[in-house]
């Protein structure tokens, strides 16, 4: 594994300077200034990845220009209409550039106008902004200091400082970790180091608003939107593709797209021996023509991966993590490090897949509503989950145009003659093979059996069926405790002591 980069630095006074090497942990090494960039001291896994790659000229920038300093970390992807308002022709700036003109030309009210997966500092005078992208995609955590603020990508980076934050508007307690603030998704934060003054701006919201256009007009713009998305994240011509392919509607449409005008796609797919689909994406691999290649695991070795995604996600939420927890075990299995990974992650929520017993569309728009309402801060879309394999992925579905359109379109076009989706497969259609259009929602972490091997594991030591639910949220608080705030790599955190500790707590006895 090589290096790669994350985020960690201190603010004072409108300056941004590299974080304290004493707050990094003893067994990485850090090395040039802004961001930080750490590598493992040994030649293990590294435990902390970053939010990029090393070497990804589009993901690591800083900026400055008429006492405007920016750091970006991500990636911008509508280079061409942003350079068309400020007057710059894209292709000679680097994103962070392309940023500090949208700056200098607008102010703060420029990063309404970013369509990206990103987090960004700007620091000027005396103050400094901290951002998310429109879905909160990077996340962003701060610590307030009495003489500045330190902020970084990874909630685990601030774990060892001291004392409380102030409750700044635009953020939120981070789960588990005193302290430690996370700026809210599409959410822009001022703040003047070494002092309480703080306001926040939204940069963006979910539509709350419904579209009302014909069946066929809805499809033409899915496709189009969505054909737009994909291709702003696939890099040039000859860029190599990786794609997760599951076979259903949501990651087929991705493959399907990205494979157009002839472009090279690689499809990767996971089973374990209690399920997989790669039957349904073999079917969508060869009517593409794409490489295809399946990896599987043991159910159990899966599971006991799950201090993994905790520390990729830094998440406590046991729901959650079984979802992350197949494309965690994906990445890492993907081997050439410095791929990067296109997924259909997503589409569900604006489309309300994980709703398929929903009949009423008065009730299935109100479910949307409210998980549009409250996916912030699951970190689901977290660069870390393949960054900490050496990866980077993107995820068109949450792009912003796609979420205001798929958000916005009245829920009869998303729940239509009894099939979920409806506006997606059908818009889909003529690239598909019809077996794909029509299969039934399922989710990644139910083909992969992830959520079955997690309880079958628990069942064999003597859990009872009642108590599942509470080992597994016992169980990530103590995988987060672990990983997040001591810092301990995830490879050395024992899947078995951790179930050991839950069991006793609750009075729960094991049998081995």
């Amino acid at each position: 594994m090589g290096s790669s980069p994350i985020i960690g630095f201190s603010i004072h006074l409108g300056t941004v300077a590299p974080t304290d090497t004493g707050s990094i942990p003893p067994w990485v090494s850090t090395g040039h200034a802004i961001p930080v960039l750490v590598e493992p001291k040994t030649s293990g896994e590294p435990y902390w990845s970053g939010w990029a790659l090393a070497g990804d000229s589009r993901a690591t920038a800083v900026a400055s220009h008429d006492g405007v300093t920016v750091l970006l970390a991500g990636e911008l992807y509508h280079r061409a209409e942003l350079g068309s308002v400020v007057g710059e022709t894209a292709d000679g700036l680097s994103d962070a550039e392309l940023l500090l003109a949208c700056w200098l030309r607008y102010g703060p009210s420029g990063l309404r106008l970013c369509n990206g997966r990103f987090a960004a500092v700007v620091a000027e005078n005396d103050s400094v902004v901290v951002a998310t992208d429109h879905a909160g995609t990077i996340p962003l955590y701060l610590r307030t200091r009495p003489d500045g603020v330190d902020v970084a990508t990874e909630a685990k980076v601030l774990a060892e400082g001291a004392g409380d934050s102030f409750p700044a508007p635009g953020t939120e307690p981070a789960p588990g970790l005193t302290g430690v603030r996370r700026v809210q998704a599409g959410t822009a934060v001022t703040l003047v180091p070494g002092s309480t003054v703080a306001e926040a701006a939204r940069t963006w919201r979910p539509p709350h608003h419904r579209l009302i256009v014909s069946p066929d007009e809805a499809m033409n713009r899915v496709a189009d939107v969505l054909d737009k998305a994909v291709r702003t994240r696939l890099g040039g011509p000859h860029d190599p593709v990786t794609a997760v392919l599951s076979g259903g509607i949501d990651s087929s449409s991705v493959v399907a797209l990205a494979s157009g005008g002839g472009r090279p796609v690689r499809t990767i797919s996971l089973g374990t021996d209690i399920g997989d689909e790669f039957a349904a994406a073999r079917v969508v691999a060869e009517h593409l023509g794409t490489r295809h290649h399946e990896f599987r695991c043991s159910s159990e070795e899966l599971v006991r991966q799950l201090p993994w995604a905790v520390a990729a996600a830094e998440i406590v939420d046991a729901e959650v993590l079984e979802y992350l927890l197949p494309l965690v075990v994906l990445y890492r299995m993907v081997p050439n490090e410095g791929t990067r990974i296109v997924t259909g992650y997503g589409a569900d929520i604006p489309l309300g897949g994980m709703h398929r017993t929903t009949e009423r569309l008065h009730s299935l728009d109100e479910v949307i509503a409210f998980d549009m309402g409250t996916f912030d801060g699951l970190n689901e879309l977290s660069p870390v989950l393949g960054s900490m394999a050496g990866h980077w992925t993107t995820h068109p579905f949450w792009d912003r145009d796609v979420l205001d359109l798929l958000t916005a379109l009245e829920p009869g076009l998303k729940r239509r003659d009894g099939r979920d989706k409806w506006v997606l497969r059908e818009a889909m259609r003529e690239l598909l093979p019809t077996a794909t259009v029509t299969r039934p929602k399922l989710g990644i972490h139910e083909g992969s059996g992830t959520s079955s091997a997690w309880s079958q594991l628990l069942r064999r030591v003597g859990v009872a069926e009642s108590d599942l639910a509470s080992v597994k949220t016992a169980m990530a608080a103590v995988f987060h405790r672990r990983t997040v705030r001591e810092q301990e790599p995830p490879g050395e955190v024992s899947f078995d002591d951790v179930l050991d500790e839950v069991m006793s707590e609750q009075n729960l006895a094991v049998t081995r």
